[in-house]
Parts: C-alpha cells; sequence; structure tokens
C-alpha cells in the first residue's frame, strides 16, 4: 500500500475505568488545543476501545500514528510513560503492554502480518494506579496528561517538519 502524510492520533482504553482512560483524556485536550495551535491538515484525533481490528483500520495508511494507551507494570509506578517506536519494519513478538486482555499488541502484529503498519508508530503507554470501574483519572495519572499532550504535538511538529526523531525512551 502506498504511504501517504495522514496522521493519526489514537487515544485507546475506557474513560469509564479510571486511568484506562489516559488515552481519551489526551485525545480531548488535544481536541481543545487544537482550536488555538492548529495541527497539520488531515491530522486525525479518535479513540478506541482497544478492538485490533478497529486500530488497524484507523491507523492504516497513515504516515505517522501515534498511541496513547495505559498500561500495566511490576511493580507499578503510576504516572510513568513508556515510549515505543515502530518505523515499519516487522516488529518481534509483542507482549500485550496494554491494559486490555486483546488490543495494542495484537493490532500491531496483524497489522505487520497484513502489511498495513502506519510509517511509523510512536506510543506512550502510561502506566496506572486504578482500573476499577469509574469515571477521573487517578493523581499520578492526571499529572501526566499535559506534558503527554505536549509530547504527541512535539511527535506531528518533528514528523512534519522532517527532523530527525527520538530514539525510544522511557519517562520518569
Amino acid at each position: 500500500m502506498s504511504m501517504v502524510t495522514r496522521i493519526v492520533v489514537i487515544g485507546v482504553g475506557n474513560e469509564f475505568r479510571h486511568d484506562d482512560g489516559v488515552g481519551w483524556a489526551v485525545i480531548a485536550r488535544l481536541r481543545e488545543r487544537d482550536a488555538q495551535r492548529l495541527l497539520p491538515p488531515g491530522t486525525v484525533l479518535d479513540t478506541c476501545d482497544g478492538d485490533p481490528g478497529r486500530l488497524l483500520g484507523l491507523w492504516e495508511d497513515a504516515a505517522l500514528a501515534v498511541v496513547v494507551d495505559a498500561a500495566h507494570a511490576e511493580p507499578p509506578c503510576p504516572g510513568r510513560v513508556h515510549r515505543l517506536v515502530l518505523d515499519g519494519a516487522r516488529p518481534g513478538r509483542t507482549g500485550t503492554t496494554s491494559s486490555h486482555g486483546l488490543g495494542l499488541g495484537e493490532a500491531i502484529e496483524l497489522s505487520s502480518v497484513l502489511g498495513r503498519l502506519p510509517g511509523r508508530l510512536v506510543v506512550y503507554a502510561v502506566e496506572g494506579a486504578d482500573t476499577t470501574f469509574g469515571t477521573g483519572l487517578s493523581e499520578a495519572v492526571a499529572a501526566r496528561v499535559d506534558a503527554l499532550v505536549h509530547d504527541v504535538e512535539d511527535e506531528i511538529e518533528r514528523h512534519s517538519a522532517g527532523t530527525a526523531p527520538l530514539p525510544h525512551e522511557d519517562v520518569p
């Protein structure tokens, strides 16, 4: 498939399971900010419950896909952000880092097998503290939302400007 210059930002999760809604919170904030600082034409902001087929459909034919999702880690450090990058190459077997049983890892594998990975996939996985039923983010996760919005905007800006991408990194 030919790659176009489409950019998509996807907030994955469930806004009714506390910290699992961090991706949705980032998308909501990006939509608010887009009124003040326009994103490049063609930039899509969307949310998804983590369904692999829906994720594949959202990022198919994208030059850049940025995904924000909640993650589990042992031992947990609520609010810690892991930045993972896949530059169009076929990934090795991915483990499920999402807070969902099926989701991001399976979507990446399926996209790879089908040759439908975006040109560049950047994942911001945020360690959560609370995924029980209810709304609102924990204090540690809520404190990261503005920084995540800034990071996503920087990803888009670097991509649009054609500047060198950042390597894989974790944010304390």
